[in-house]
């Protein structure tokens, strides 16, 4: 049956009651019916259930309760169906007799309906795309108003014809409903069905069931616009609901007869926010809206009685009109039938979102008697009243509700505004209260007070006002919680007594009593209905006519209050009712009125204006007059330009140049921050990054769905050079390869992005920038892209293809968001990483320059400074008189959409425009000023250049069909005005190119010389000098560039009603511009306006004495205009708007002053007029700003458009004396109407480059943009930030002026949420740092200033550093001392021997000659041999330029390489111990002793060893004590690992070391050793955790390199002893154990060999090649070398590029090596290095080997080269002084001083000091020997450093040594340096010296000094003075070195 009270007439509750039971008892199978009379007094129980009913909510198809539905453990009865029967159809979609039902099959087919019988659609479960056709009484049907509805039912089949169906249990199973609970016809039946115009049946509008519910599915995203019951002459042709789904739009629920539209209702609400029944318990707020309901509060038991007795079965659980949280209504809006959804896509809320649970629900509920609104009511006000829900409950509408909109915003904001800053939650901040309903709605009165005539309410100005009031009426309490201490009781209310619900009427009308009426208060006795139908009653009597606010309040419910406010004037109407509309309804609703010829009645409106006749009348009769002569535009100009040609080619015009593309320092210190952001990102510790592996760059740029932006970046790509630069392209580049990099987002986008996937795939060692571009667009989650038709692609693409999984998870792919609208990408749930922002940066920096440029950006900041009071010409305006024709037409065509209006009024304006500057000067009262002025100046400028460059008018036309219209009427007028040649009209929309004129391609081509037949303009750029129109259509804008021809930018169409902050800024971005610096464009301006006072800022607003009757009322002006001068509206004359007045009412009667003000241009025009105009202001001034039109105040304004403040000229004390008085301005002084003032020759392009274009705003905007707070920041800053997004909180800061733009970013991410429809929303990071992704990255800058070119900029020096990276510097030097070069008869013959031979080689003389190139500075070494002149050796280089001037060259680093800490590749990760997948490798630290004879004690070394390690070592048991290190044998051939353990000293490079040789030794398995200082031991651990560190003990802290390579040679000498012994056990021979180790510098990067070529005829002739080899095979090679234990050391050349065929020659050397060795510690087991030494030790142990007779031998065909590395080493060692504060170094003088002096200290050890300065200043001890290098200084058994200039003679005194033979030399000097026991006094004997000759003994003490005199017999040959001991300048306890100096006698 079906049936139920909800629809029913009003019979009485008995027989209500006794019908529900009888139902029940018949449906019962079990349970007994419930007494009729215990049903009857359950009124407590109705409402509860009226509650629950209300505020539940559920999918459509959720089972409903059945008894005991309320209880909260009682689970619902299923309903169980009965079977069907035998044979018949059961198929979804047919009935039993197997006919079809569907809709969508039987539409087109005739269907008998019986009368009185009509046809709807039955939704069914199993088929929810499909309505079932059914036929039914319409008695059992509800009315229009919902009402009235039979009980029980009566329907047909429509299938087989079945009729009689009286129970709707019966035809749901007879239909195969298949239902699982309660069959309802209430549920099932949904729609009216209707026949459209072609006859064919469709969906209508939804069946009002008093109270049903129609829930939205939570997984559709939105609900289109929804009607209720359609107007009877349009109910056929349109649908109910649209099938298009909206973006932003609230999903919506039509609820019950009287509401009107539609409401949110998603499940998932806060309790906090809306008070809602969770699994059928009440929440607390709702059983106190039970308990103050008056039907309730009688019946306390009520709730108890509920709990044992469940409802009757049937009750359906419809909202009652009682119900506290029935959904809003909604209200029709836009044409005919259409209902709207409410949308808060305006500025003014946050959007409710598409998806997900984070919609709002309004729980606003109806009560009483439903308010009817009145038929007529758009007719008589002319426009449709706004209400805003309010407090508590809203009645129910019915009637005309086409003509009001209902919308819950201001229901929202109040709802914020009860919730608490989570800021103060954490402080318990439960005792401070909110704010209260009736100070809220207080608050609303007062600031609808306050608002201006010409303001509209702004919901964010609204909340501001909420969070001062809360803050103000809590500071004491906020300040407790901020410092943290609670209040020891709850405080108190404030001392202001709060506001009660009775004093609220009364103090609102108060507060509303001084606003002339302009807000309305109504007080209700009983219900808002009452109120409601009273506000509709005084509008349509028009005593609201002043009024535009209606405020009704209802104080009847107790303490509780119901209110809502009603916006009734027309101006704030229409625009609130119109920013209600989506992007796509309005779009929708303007093609709708196209479509429908709803416009002709306004063409109709405007053929009657001009009292001469039509227009098109005017045009045809000025065409046919003028067919036969009209001239060619340029007539004058092209005789100059024929004869010009004659006499030298082309005329010139010299502002025309086209820039070439160049990178401005500011593009490139932003592409340098880029890419140290890249950098930072591959520096962290994450390893997302690892620029290290990567080869090459290669991008791609994605781009919107615009033909122009895809063009422009093509282009810009193209003359950037880019491809070449990062070697993606060769030189000859097709457009079709540069194609390749630029991805339009567009249907085929999914195909090229899958291939750069794929390429990045295949290509691990590139690094792909994937650069997005405009990123602000389309910002749509791809989960919504199914709800978009498919004819719409590109939505949500962005997230489906930048967003993907191969995206994110590719470590070789790095997304950089390019915006100049960053806002919707800074919300709580963004991906980039707040590090990872790059802003512009501000040009100005404490007032100094950061990046000189000859250009300023002129951007929006710029563009509002210049409406300022002050500055000479504005350039932000807007058009009062356009306004003020556009308002009058508002209240004349109510239907119409206001941006249909504004189009068909301006393209009016432009036509008459046009007509009047072509002669029919009549027209121009049918224009406004600022419209002549673009359109005279478009048409004049090419006049006024010699080659006819024009200007660039543009024309923003959002919505494309109008921007059609426009174009089509504009280029009509064009044609019959025999104009086409003049200046082109352009249509610019996304999806097309540019289509203009041959002609016009033609002075294209001629202007930028191109010489292609077929070229085309593809940008706007390349429009430059054109004059044209360009008509911008489109919604949003793609980041298309405008040329600097562009001199006006008209944006008086732009959509003023969505003021989000994004739109506003994009719009006024278009005009964004560079200007030349050397233009005074602003100077002067600060003085002025210092100057300004208040005197100077009275009323001189156009309208305020205009007596436009129908234009915005102005009794009182804003705030903000009150402060601004009359240029701001770009000094539209009171004459135009006057004539569009009086056009419009019929009146003519003229003002005086009127004629004084002729329509002239003003703006740019002035700029270069002849020197002697500058002297008459007024003439050439278009609105002369002393006319006072009236004005209150007899003192003309000093006014901005004034040429006393004209650019360039200077800044005069202007007073009013010097002004024209009021009187004089008549039409003498202004030219007469229609003449053109024209400038002198010359072309706009001079101006262009000068001076920013002129911007009209719509008036609303124009407030919008240019007010402040009260802090200085623009009003548009603190609009909500983009559509997409929504305010987390109305509890938030407010921005502020002094934020950077990273503290906005900070702000928003704090404050802003993504919507549901946002593809950020599923990223729930909420700013946690794993949140982000890290390989992305957004760069954020003003419009049009530059970032392609950054980016592109940044690519090359991303290229560029990733180049350097695989890059290094080695040293590059020549051998020094080639000339001297033992010259002897021997020579190794055997050029290509791989090896050494043994016999051969012993007999090579050994090499003394230091070739190192590093010891240029370092002393010879003479042998016999040698005959030196002293000019062979250069001049000594200054200590500081040793490093800096040392030759290097920059050397690509091969696969073998040796690496520092910043290499992170994925075959080393587990070498370095850095893999993600490992543990961080744990170490254990191992104590080695061993005695040393020599040091006198024990050394104890500690080992530091990696578990993975281990296995090198030999342990006593596993981790018991280090026994040794495990060596390998000589006999081993094995080609997997190197033999010898490589030992790397090192010191301050624990990041820049190269000590990771997993590539050098081409992953072979190696031991390497890391010998590091005790202090450094733990930072080194810290860097290279998986290495192996030998730590030398404290004492050696401070000791030099000499310490180091003593220790690794001792230590791996009792290293080899112990293996010996150890593996002697096994068998093995002593001899066979590996002796070999190796030392290397920290700085040894790669390693080369030599292949030589004996091809040459004779055996010396060869040639050879250098290559990279792996150190591997350089090791592996020597180790093969045969007797190789016969050598001592080995080593290789140090790599040169300048070696030649002398250094190769020989394969082997018996000289000295260095850097790399490899030492056999066996054979030198009584040699050692000195401990002591820091410099020169490798040569001093060199000559200390070879003396003993070991072989020495250097592979000529190996090279090493070395890193240059800045830090470390040597250059660690700083000699400072020990006691004074002064940081600064010593000098090398300072190094020593006599024994016993007051000398400073010096902190450093004494041997250093001695090698420094005996480097220095040896000379002060051998003076003899400067330079006299055949008289070397005799130096015993060590070599130091003396110099380059003094040459040294190394002797040893061991017995059996090898020694020059030293019979010819006679010395000039003795150096005896620590010597021991082997030096006697017979051993020095042997040798000669000169007479004067020196002598230096240096000794550790003065007690050693005199014994060593002593013992060697020296006072014998050498005189001593006391004055000549000296020691090193340390402090006692650091045991300086002392010194004795003497003469041989």
């Amino acid at each position: 049956m079906g049936n139920s009270y909800a629809g029913q007439l009003k019979t009485t509750r008995f027989e209500e009651v006794l019908h529900n039971s009888i139902e029940a008892s018949l449906r019962s199978n079990s349970l007994a019916p419930r007494p009729v009379f215990s049903q009857l007094y359950l009124e407590a129980e109705q409402q509860l259930s009226a509650l629950e009913g209300g505020s539940r909510v559920d999918n459509e198809d959720e089972e409903e309760e059945g008894e005991g539905g309320l209880e909260p453990n009682c689970a619902p009865n299923p309903y169980q169906m009965l079977p069907p029967p035998e044979g018949c159809c059961t198929t979804d979609g047919f009935c039993q007799a197997g006919k079809d039902l569907r809709l969508i099959s039987i539409s087109d087919e005739p269907i008998d309906v019986p009368a009185g019988f009509l046809l709807v659609g039955a939704k069914a479960p199993s088929l929810p795309d499909h309505l079932l056709v059914c036929a039914v009484d319409k008695r059992f049907l509800p009315d229009d108003n919902g009402l009235n509805a039979l009980l029980g039912f009566s329907g047909n089949c429509v299938g087989c014809g079945k009729k009689g169906f009286c129970y709707f249990t019966e035809f749901s199973n007879h239909i195969n409903l298949k239902l699982s609970t309660q069959p309802k016809k209430q549920k099932h039946l949904k729609y009216y069905l209707v026949r459209n115009a072609q006859g064919a049946l469709t969906k209508g509008p939804l069946i009002c069931w008093r109270g049903s519910e129609f829930r939205s599915r939570q997984t559709s995203a939105s609900v289109g616009p929804c009607s209720l019951f359609p107007p009877p002459e349009s109910a056929g042709s349109q649908v109910a609901f649209s099938s298009e789904p909206i973006s932003g739009t609230i999903p919506g629920i039509p609820v019950g007869p009287q509401q009107a539209g539609c409401a949110a209702n998603h499940p998932s609400l806060a309790a906090a926010v809306a008070p809602a029944v969770f699994n059928g318990k009440d929440s607390p707020k709702h059983q106190q809206l039970a308990k103050t309901n008056p039907v309730a509060v009688p019946r306390p038991s009520a709730l108890g009685i509920l709990s044992n007795s469940g409802p009757p079965k049937k009750r359906h659980k419809g909202w009652s009109p009682d119900s506290p949280s029935a959904a809003d209504g909604g209200c029709p809006q836009g044409g005919g039938n259409r209902a709207k959804c409410e949308s808060a896509g305006m500025s003014r809320v946050p959007q409710v979102g598409l998806v997900g649970p984070a919609s709002a629900t309004f729980p606003v509920v109806a009560s009483g008697e439903p308010v009817s609104v009145p038929d007529n009511l758009l007719k008589i006000c002319e426009a449709k009243p706004v209400i805003f829900k309010g407090h508590g409950n809203f009645p129910y509408l019915c009637g005309n509700l086409n003509d009001v909109v209902v919308s819950p915003l201001l229901y929202t904001c109040y709802q914020k505004a009860q919730s608490v800053s989570r800021a103060y939650e954490q402080y318990g901040a439960s005792a401070i209260q909110p704010i209260s309903e009736e100070m809220q709605l207080l608050l609303t009165v007062y600031y609808l007070v306050q608002l201006a005539a010409d303001q509209v309410p702004l919901m964010e100005d609204l909340e501001q006002i909420f969070l001062r009031s809360w803050r103000e009426s809590h500071l004491t309490e906020i300040r407790q919680y901020q410092q943290a201490q609670p209040p020891p009781f709850p405080p108190a209310p404030g001392a202001l007594a709060p506001v009660t619900s009775a004093q609220l009427p009364w103090l609102a009308g108060l507060a509303a009593s001084s606003c002339n009426d302009s807000v309305h208060i109504i007080e209700c006795t009983y219900s808002l209905a009452e109120g409601l139908s009273e506000m509709f009653r005084l509008l349509i009597e028009g005593k609201l006519a002043k009024t535009s606010y209606v405020v009704i309040i209802c104080a009847c419910r107790g303490t509780a209050i119901d209110s809502c406010i009603a916006v009734t004037g027309k101006y704030q109407a229409r625009i609130l009712s119109e920013s209600l509309l989506t992007p796509a309804e309005y779009q929708k609703e303007v093609n709708y009125e196209l479509v429908t010829g709803k416009v002709d009645s306004l063409g109709a409106f405007f053929s009657t204006l001009c009292p001469e006749g039509d227009i098109d009348i005017w045009l045809d009769k000025f065409h046919k007059e003028n067919q036969g002569r009209i001239s060619s535009p340029l007539t004058a100009s092209s005789v100059t330009k024929s004869s010009m040609l004659d006499v030298g080619g082309a005329p010139v015009c010299t502002s025309y140049n086209l820039e070439p593309h160049h990178i401005r320092p500011f593009q490139l210190a932003v592409a340098q921050k880029l890419l140290s952001h890249v950098c930072s990102i591959a520096d962290s510790s994450t390893q997302n990054l690892d620029l290290g592996s990567f080869e090459k760059v290669d991008f791609l740029i994605c781009v919107p769905p615009s033909e122009v932006t895809y063009q422009q970046t093509l282009f810009h790509i193209w003359h950037s050079g880019v491809l070449l630069e990062l070697g993606l392209e060769k030189e000859h580049m097709t457009r079709q390869r540069v194609e390749q990099y630029v991805l339009k987002l567009d249907a085929e986008a999914q195909t090229k992005f899958k291939s750069f996937l794929q390429n990045s795939f295949q290509n691990p060692h590139t690094l792909f920038v994937l650069i997005h571009d405009h990123a602000h667009w389309d910002l749509v989650s791809s989960a919504v892209h199914n709800l978009y038709s498919q004819s719409d692609p590109p939505v949500g693409l962005v997230d489906r293809l930048l967003n993907c999984r191969e995206v994110k998870e590719a470590s070789n792919i790095v997304t950089l968001h390019v915006t100049s609208f960053p806002y919707a990408m800074q919300t709580q749930h963004t991906l980039i990483s707040p590090y990872n922002e790059i802003h512009w940066p501000a040009s100005y920096s404490n007032g100094v320059d950061l990046y000189p440029e000859n250009k300023k950006y002129f951007g929006l900041s710029e563009f509002i400074e210049s409406t300022l009071s002050g500055h000479s010409l504005p350039l932000l305006r807007y058009d009062s008189s356009f306004e003020a024709m556009v308002a009058a037409l508002g209240k004349r065509f109510p239907r119409l959409h206001s941006a249909v209006i504004r189009t068909f009024v301006l393209v009016q304006h432009y036509a008459a425009a046009m007509m009047a500057v072509h002669g029919l000067s009549q027209m121009k009262n049918h224009t406004s000023v600022e419209t002549l002025e673009i359109t005279q100046n478009l048409i004049n400028s090419p006049k006024q250049c010699p080659c006819g460059h024009g200007l660039m008018v543009l024309l923003r036309v959002p919505c494309s069909p109008l921007a059609a219209v426009a174009y089509e009427r504009l280029a009509h007028v064009r044609a019959r005005l025999a104009l086409e040649e003049h200046f082109e009209i352009i249509l610019g929309s996304a999806s097309s190119g540019i289509t203009i004129g041959k002609h016009f391609v033609k002075q294209l081509k001629l202007w930028q010389k191109i010489e292609d037949a077929e070229w085309r303009p593809r940008t706007y750029l390349e429009l430059e000098g054109l004059p044209c129109i360009l008509i911008l259509s489109g919604m949003d804008l793609h980041g298309e560039s405008l040329p600097r021809s562009l001199r006006y930018c008209d944006l008086r169409l732009i959509n003023s009603s969505c003021l989000v902050r994004t739109a506003v800024e994009q719009e006024l971005g278009l005009a964004a511009y560079f200007v030349s610096n050397d233009a005074p464009l602003e100077k002067g301006a600060q003085n002025e306006a210092l100057e300004s006072d208040a005197d100077k800022l009275s009323s001189t607003d156009n309208e305020d004495e205009e007596p436009v009757t129908e234009g915005v009322p102005s009794e009182k002006r804003s705030p903000v205009r009150r402060e601004r001068s009359c240029s701001h509206d770009s000094a539209s004359s009171s004459c135009s708007s006057k004539a569009s007045g009086s056009a419009l009412c019929g009146e003519s009667s003229a003002q005086p002053g009127e004629q004084a003000r002729s329509p002239l241009p003003c703006g740019p025009s002035e700029e270069s007029r002849a020197p002697g105009e500058r002297q008459r202001p007024q003439a050439s001034r278009g609105p002369p700003s002393a006319v006072s039109r009236q004005s209150p105040r007899p003192v003309p304004q000093p006014d901005s458009s004034l040429k006393t403040s004209q650019r360039g000229a200077p800044v005069l004390g202007t007073s009013s004396s010097q002004l024209p008085s009021p009187g004089s301005s008549s039409s003498s002084t202004a030219p007469t109407a229609g003449t053109l003032v024209l400038q002198a020759s010359q072309c706009s392009l001079t101006k262009a480059l000068r001076q920013p274009p002129i911007v009209f705003l719509p008036k609303l905007v124009y407030d919008v943009v240019t007010s402040t707070d009260s802090s200085g920041l623009p009003k548009a800053a603190s609009l909500l930030p983009a559509h997409s997004v929504t305010w987390a909180s109305s509890f938030r800061p407010l921005l502020s002026k002094t934020m950077t733009s990273t503290e906005q970013s900070l702000y928003y991410r704090q404050w802003t949420a993504p919507r549901p429809s946002h593809m950020d929303y599923g990223n729930r990071a909420e700013g946690r740092v794993d949140g982000f992704h890290p390989r992305r990255l957004l760069l954020s800058g003003p419009p049009q200033i530059g970032k392609t070119g950054t980016y592109l900029q940044f690519l090359s020096i991303l290229s560029r550093m990733l180049v350097r990276l695989t890059e290094v510097d080695v040293y590059d030097e020549e051998e020094i001392n080639i000339n001297l070069r033992e010259e002897s008869d021997w020579h190794y013959l055997q050029l290509s021997d791989p090896w050494p031979d043994l016999e051969l080689f012993q007999k090579l003389p050994f090499d003394y000659i230091i070739h190192d190139p590093k010891y240029e500075d370092a002393s010879l070494i003479c042998s016999h041999h040698q005959s030196i002149k002293s000019e062979d050796r250069g001049m000594s280089r200054k200590p500081e330029d040793l490093y800096v001037r040392r030759q290097t060259a920059r050397m690509r680093l091969s696969k073998y390489a040796a690496y520092n800490t910043y290499h992170h590749c994925e075959r080393c990760h587990q070498y370095m111990g850095f893999h993600p997948r490992y543990q961080l490798y744990e170490s254990t630290l191992h104590a080695f002793a061993f005695s040393y004879s020599m040091l006198g004690e024990e050394i104890q070394l500690h080992f530091i060893i990696p578990k993975s390690k281990e296995h090198h070592f030999v342990f006593s048991q596993p981790g018991g004590q280090l026994e040794s290190m495990r060596l390998p044998l000589v006999t081993d051939k094995s080609q997997e690992y190197i033999k010898s353990p490589t030992f790397t000293p090192t010191t301050g490079r624990h990041e820049h070391g190269l000590f990771n040789l997993y590539h050098a030794m081409d992953g072979a398995s190696h031991l390497h050793v890391l010998v590091v200082k005790e202090y450094e031991m733990a930072v080194y651990k810290k860097y290279w955790p998986n290495h192996i560190m030998l730590v030398l003990p404290s004492i050696f802290n401070s000791a030099g390199v000499g310490a180091a390579h003593f220790l690794i040679k001792e230590l791996s000498y009792h290293n080899l002893e112990l293996e010996r012994n150890r593996q002697e056990e096994l068998g093995i021979k002593p001899q066979d154990i590996w002796p070999f180790i190796v030392i290397s510098d920290d700085s040894c990067v790669m390693w080369n060999v030599v292949d030589i070529d004996c091809g040459g005829e004779r055996s010396r002739e060869f040639s050879w090649s250098e290559r990279n080899v792996s150190l591997k095979h350089i090791m592996q090679h020597i180790e093969a070398a045969p007797n190789i234990t016969h050598y001592a050391l080995i080593g290789m050349r140090k790599w040169s590029s300048k070696a030649g065929s002398r250094e190769v020659r020989e394969p082997f050397s018996r000289c000295h090596v260095h850097d790399f060795i490899i030492l056999n510690v066996d054979l030198t087991q009584n040699v050692q290095y000195n401990q002591n030494r820091f410099t020169c030790d490798d040569v001093d142990f060199n000559l200390r080997v070879h003396s003993a007779g070991l072989l020495l031998c250097r592979f000529n065909h190996f090279s090493v080269m070395k890193k240059q590395v800045a830090v470390g080493g040597h250059r660690s060692f700083h000699i400072t002084s020990k006691v004074s504060n002064n940081p600064a170094a010593a000098v090398p003088a300072q190094y020593i001083c006599a024994p016993d002096s007051k000398h400073t200290s010096l902190a450093a050890p004494a041997q250093l000091l001695l090698e420094e300065f005996l480097q220095h200043h040896s000379h002060h001890f051998f003076p003899l020997s400067l330079r006299n290098h055949s008289h070397p200084v005799l130096s015993v058994d060590c070599y130091l450093n003396l110099g380059s200039q003094i040459s040294v003679c190394y002797v040893s005194s061991r017995p059996h040594s090898l020694n020059v033979s030293c019979s010819d030399f006679a010395f000039s000097g003795l150096l005896l340096y620590l010597c021991d026991s082997f030096v006697g006094a017979s051993f020095l004997k042997k040798f000669h010296f000169l007479k004067g000759a020196t002598l230096c003994v240096i000794c550790q003490d003065r007690n050693s000094l005199r014994q060593t005199v002593v013992r060697l017999e020296l006072e014998d040959e050498w005189q001593f003075r006391l004055r000549d001991e000296f020691q090193t300048a340390n402090a006692k306890e650091d045991r300086p070195l002392f010194f004795l100096t003497g003469r041989h006698i």
